[in-house]
Parts: structure tokens; C-alpha cells; sequence
């Protein structure tokens, strides 16, 4: 890896943890070259790294800022390339996050999932249900299959917490990134009561997910089905 990309990978750490937020200016190119010992030529090469990836912008004689799209979510999800590995416990910080576990177990992984893993099939793997809900309003129904080779020692408090930030910060693992497929459904009736949609003609909204370590394993096939009132979808486009 160069050292701009290193520089760039830092700065976009710092975007996501939310150290740098939403609208705010980063440092000048000056001060960077001297947090990161590099000239100015390394500087602006990992700047416009950040801004083909949509994290950052130029404003014209007033300096680089973070995107709005990449800072914290407001009152509804928000899903971005350059947050899309916060997790709902991250996206919404400051806000009371819970959640209720509808199952959590070893299964051996069905043909499509072991598929989507590139795991043998009569593999074991570990498979997630949960409702998650902030500030106690039900906001989404995760199905989550994992490998359990690389993926080990989920138990039932980091599944009622966040799962990526045990993946990061405990097995030290880098999660980099994921292919999506975000589709229109209707609830079923078990979603219906985890979502509190009752009997209302209300849509769900599913996120379909193969996430990636950084170093190309899979480590996650997964289903977000995300009540409609609580869910909107951002990307960016670069030309």
C-alpha cells in the first residue's frame, strides 16, 4: 500500500468513527503533511482518493470538508459508501439503541447462504434473528449468517450489541466492504409483530448483504428488512 492510500484509509477511519463530522473542514493540507510526516504532493493524492470516494469535498477557496452524506444519521438510516460499516449502534450515537433477539444458534448452512459464504455447505455457521429499535421504536429485523471459522466467540451479549464492533475491536479483523441489493417487500406476520406494523399497509424495505473483510474473506451473507417510516437509502455517484 503507498502512503497516500495509507493516509487516505487513517483519514476515512477518522470520517467513520466520527471524529470528523458531517460539514466539518478538515485540517489544512499544511497541517496534514505535518500529522502524517508527508509532502504535499502525498496529501493531495490521498485527498482525492477520499473525494472519488465520495467521502469528502473541495469547496472553491474555502478548503476540503467532510460530506454531509458520510456524517451521522439524523431520524432515519442512512446508508452510504462512506459509512457503510458504522452499524446501526454507530449510525445512531447519542440515541438509545436495544435489542431483542429472536434467534441465535449453530445451523448448518442452507445451499444459498453457503453459496453466498463460499462455505461447504454442510458447514456449520452461526445464524442471527434480531429486532433492532431505537429509542424503543422497532426500526429493523436483521437475519445474519456468519462463518464460524474466522468469525468465533459470538455469544448473546455481543448479538445485543454491536457485532461489527466486536468483529473490529476484539478479533481485530478489518470489515472493508459489501455488495447490496436493496428491494421492496411486504412484511411477513412474525415482522409484523417485531416491527409493531400491526395490521398496517406498510411496506418493509430489505438490504441484502455479502460483507468482506479486508483481506477478501466473506464474512457475512445477511437480510435487513427495514420498516418503511424508518429507512432511506443514500448513495453516491462518481462520474
Amino acid at each position: 500500500m503507498f502512503k497516500y492510500e495509507t493516509i487516505a484509509e487513517e483519514i476515512q477511519s477518522r470520517i467513520q468513527s466520527g471524529e470528523y463530522r458531517a460539514d466539518e473542514k478538515l485540517p489544512q493540507e499544511m497541517e496534514l503533511c505535518r500529522q502524517y510526516d508527508a509532502s504535499r504532493i502525498t496529501i493531495r493524492e490521498a485527498l482525492d482518493l477520499l473525494v472519488n470516494r465520495g467521502l469528502i469535498t473541495r469547496r472553491r477557496g474555502a478548503g476540503t470538508y467532510v460530506k454531509a452524506i458520510a456524517g451521522e444519521a439524523s431520524d432515519t438510516e442512512k446508508f452510504a459508501r462512506s459509512q457503510q460499516f458504522g452499524g446501526l449502534t454507530s449510525d445512531m450515537r447519542g440515541r438509545d439503541v436495544t435489542t431483542e433477539v429472536q434467534q441465535f444458534t449453530l445451523l448448518r448452512a442452507p445451499k444459498h447462504v453457503a453459496e453466498r459464504l463460499q462455505v461447504p455447505q454442510a458447514a456449520f455457521v452461526c445464524y442471527i434473528c434480531r429486532t433492532r429499535l431505537v429509542d424503543r421504536k422497532p426500526h429493523v429485523v436483521e437475519y445474519t449468517y456468519m462463518p464460524t471459522d474466522f468469525i468465533p466467540g459470538i455469544t448473546e451479549d455481543v448479538v445485543k450489541g454491536s457485532i461489527y464492533g466486536y468483529i473490529e475491536q476484539t478479533l481485530k479483523l478489518k470489515i472493508k466492504s459489501a455488495h447490496r441489493t436493496v428491494r421492496a417487500d411486504m412484511p411477513t406476520e412474525e415482522e409484523r409483530i417485531w416491527l409493531a406494523i400491526g395490521q398496517e399497509d406498510m411496506p418493509i424495505l430489505e438490504v441484502e448483504q455479502t460483507g468482506y473483510l479486508d483481506d477478501g474473506r466473506i464474512f457475512e451473507y445477511s437480510k435487513a428488512r427495514h420498516r418503511a417510516d424508518c429507512f432511506e437509502l443514500h448513495t453516491v455517484s462518481i462520474h
